[in-house]
């Protein structure tokens, strides 16, 4: 197996003043053709989310998703039922979306 090094400093970066996004593969606004996808990972995203903060209702199709607090509590509501998930920091929250979370 050929060892792909991608260092932080090299990464797609967007400031949206609520969320700063750091992109190792392409994603959203960011392209790079050598950094498409690898295998079946297609997005790796090292996010930092203002407190209070977070993405309104979106759908994913047929992927999962992984989310890995460093610091703080990430709450996430899916959009089938109306409970609230608390992520702790150093927690791993694991989703599987088909059609919806």
């Amino acid at each position: 197996m050929k060892t792909i090094i991608h260092r932080a400093d090299s990464r797609g970066f967007a400031n949206h003043g609520w969320l700063q996004a750091n992109h190792s593969f392409s994603f959203a606004n960011y392209f790079d053709k050598d950094k498409v996808h690898f295998g079946v990972l297609r997005v790796l995203n090292d996010d930092i989310i203002a407190p209070k903060m977070g993405f309104g209702t979106h759908p994913h199709d047929n992927m999962e998703i992984i989310t890995i607090p460093l610091s703080g509590v990430l709450k996430h509501r899916d959009n089938m039922h109306e409970e609230w998930q608390e992520v702790l920091a150093g927690e791993v929250q694991v989703m599987s979306a088909g059609t919806g979370v």
